[in-house]
């Protein structure tokens, strides 16, 4: 059995298409659209709306972690837009869906990432997408277990939650084979994004699953740019599957 993984696509359509060959199935752990790009600053919604000037601005202002001058400066430019900003943003994000969606191969376990708008993406998904947050696939003979979104933040992404509204999605999953969650256990080393320099928030609740029941695999995305890729605690090979977006190809796992 072959299956590949991906999360942190940003945009990737291109790579996404490619994504499932020669695997079984594909597993995505979210973060599908680009609002702003750290590497590229004339890519994403905000430059697309406001130009890369404006966006590097608001990239530096938000790794400043000045974010109440970040907020500030955002409403200004949306103030400069017709209509709701909250419409400007949804028909964006939904031509990004569209895109990857229709890229998206078949079959794809799935689960959302931070950044992801959960209520959209019903109007999306085709035949052979199955959603999965809180819930369990069985995948080749193992139980994959799925818990999407990310923790609250200063950022405040779309899909940040409570840790009470976290730590229930991981306990309802119980026992499983590979443990396939957006943010990673909270390792620091796992944690930390040495492009970025700064600690990614993760879960406490995941990490506590990990040491009680053992999984074979935890499986995450989030931080772009680790200090450690990947470490073991126990039995469990924990891994961050990379980048997509940068990298373009998945994490591969057999069996």
């Amino acid at each position: 059995m072959r299956v590949h993984v991906v999360s942190d696509v940003h945009g990737r359509a291109d790579a996404l298409a490619r994504a499932g060959d020669g695997a079984d199935a594909l597993v995505c752990l979210g973060d599908l659209i680009l609002f702003v790009d750290y590497d590229d600053h004339a890519q994403g919604i905000f430059a697309d709306l406001f130009g890369p000037e404006r966006a590097a601005e608001f990239i530096g202002l938000r790794t400043a972690k000045r974010f109440d001058e970040a907020r500030a400066m955002s409403a200004r430019l949306w103030s400069t837009l017709d209509g709701d900003p909250r419409e400007h943003i949804e028909r964006n994000v939904r031509a990004q869906y569209e895109t990857l969606f229709a890229a998206m191969p078949t079959p794809a376990y799935l689960t959302y990432g931070n950044v992801d708008l959960p209520r959209l993406w019903a109007d999306y998904l085709r035949p052979g997408h199955r959603v999965l947050d809180g819930e369990v696939a069985e995948i080749g003979g193992l139980r994959f277990g799925f818990v999407g979104g990310g923790l609250k933040t200063p950022y405040r992404t779309p899909y940040e939650i409570g840790e009470e509204e976290y730590a229930a999605k991981v306990e309802a999953l119980g026992e499983v084979d590979v443990l396939c969650c957006h943010i990673p256990p909270a390792v620091p080393e796992l944690l930390y994004d040495v492009v970025a320099r700064r600690f990614e928030r993760g879960s406490e609740a995941t990490l506590q699953a990990i040491m009680r029941t053992q999984p074979r695999y935890a499986l995450f995305g989030h931080v772009h740019n680790p200090l450690r890729e990947r470490t073991r605690i126990g039995r469990t090979e924990c891994v961050n599957v990379g980048h997509f977006r940068g990298r373009g190809v998945p994490f591969v796992l057999e069996w």
